[in-house]
């Protein structure tokens, strides 16, 4: 056990200057809350040797770039094929989070390859890989071969663990997520409420994974149009990230951006822009410029001004979505022509509202322009 203290007391010395005097405690090995906050912290970051378990760490952290630094290097040093295999996962996990989400196939299939040749045919590290293919198939919008995956892992999880493990609760929550995308919400809710009984069972009741599952169960509500219990889950989601996280943490970050969704489904739209502006701050301190999840955030603040009637903003932010889905996503994704739309609609209204006088002002270079032109001639 590394030295440790508890406050004992603060005391403001100066009354004229902030400053403090901090009276510290030193706490003993046998500390019971010390040693079960320990022991916790090593179940949740595993690993053979100090470098393993610093990467897993920095992966609760969040800070991808150094966890994709250590294990580049700890990946060029093994020769053992099983340690291969376990850096290629976690560099697909680091990539995903980037949003580059065809490189984290193209890791997670070699981590893959690497268990095929050195284990039997229902080892958990199976399960992992597996659930890992379905979470990036997923985040493409590829949720058939997702669902494929995510029920191979789950098939093997259910053979060799007890039925409260908690790497069951994560397959129960994939699979749940994948039901949602796909629109069977019944299907979703069953198997976000399996995760969350094993993980109320197993976890201390401020875990931040149990936000997550009251996270995804709001999800479900909102998408069922019962959007009062939607709010009561997604309260229950930010009161124990902000207990336990960061400020600037992106689970906080989601988590606002939901409740932003609410208030504007439900026409309070000053509520939603500050819910929705909280995210855009945390994702551009933490994300790449061109992640996805910063692409979602601007359509979102972009949404909430068009219905406020601020074209103008709407417009750049509309935009701004735009160039980051035309970098990430190929070109026949949904979510572009939901954009071209979306700008298409915007730039419609400030063609036909008499006092805008810049509109021409705007770089209207890509197909907005034309798909603009097309919906005026209908409406019309």
């Amino acid at each position: 056990m590394h030295t440790v203290f508890r406050i004992d007391e603060i005391t403001q010395i100066d009354k004229n200057n902030p400053l403090y005097q901090v009276d510290l405690k030193l706490t003993s090995d046998d500390d019971e809350q010390l040693c079960t906050l320990t022991n916790r912290i090593r179940e949740e970051t595993p690993g053979k040797t100090g470098w393993q378990r610093l990467g897993q760490l920095l992966l609760k952290l969040k800070e991808s770039k150094k966890a994709e630094e250590l294990y580049k290097v700890l990946l060029e040093k093994t020769s053992d094929e099983r340690d291969k295999a376990f850096f290629y996962n976690q560099l697909g996990y680091v990539k995903c989070y980037q949003g580059d989400y065809e490189k984290a196939i193209e890791c997670y299939e070699k981590a893959l390859k690497f268990c095929q040749e050195t284990l039997r045919p229902n080892h958990p590290d199976f399960a992992s890989s597996y659930s890992n293919i379905g979470e990036a198939y997923r985040s493409m919008g590829e949720y058939s071969k997702a669902l494929s995956f995510c029920e191979k892992a789950l098939e093997i999880e259910q053979e060799i663990h007890p039925p409260n493990y908690p790497d069951l609760a994560i397959s129960y929550n994939n699979i749940g997520s994948l039901y949602d995308n796909m629109g069977e919400y019944s299907k979703a809710l069953s198997f976000h409420e399996k995760a969350l009984e094993i993980q109320q069972e197993t976890l201390p009741s401020n875990h931040p994974v149990l936000a997550t599952s009251y996270n995804n169960i709001a999800g479900v509500y909102y998408n069922m149009g019962e959007y009062s219990k939607a709010l009561s889950f997604l309260e229950k989601t930010l009161e124990i990230f902000e207990k336990t996280l960061p400020p600037n943490h992106p689970d906080l970050a989601t988590s606002y951006c939901n409740m932003g969704v609410i208030y504007d489904k439900m026409g309070e739209y000053t509520n939603a822009l500050s819910c929705y502006e909280k995210t855009r701050k945390i994702f551009e301190e933490t994300l790449s410029p061109n992640h996805p999840l910063l692409a979602t955030t601007y359509n979102n603040i972009a949404s909430v001004y068009n219905k406020m009637g601020e074209y103008s903003k709407a417009f750049s932010f509309h935009e701004k979505a735009l160039q980051i889905e035309q970098e990430t996503l190929p070109s026949n994704h949904p979510l572009l022509a939901t954009s071209y739309n979306n700008i298409a609609d915007v730039y419609y209204k400030m063609e036909n509202v008499e006092d805008i006088t810049s509109i021409k002002d705007f770089n209207v270079r890509h197909k907005s322009l034309s798909l603009s032109k097309r919906r005026n001639n209908r409406v019309k």
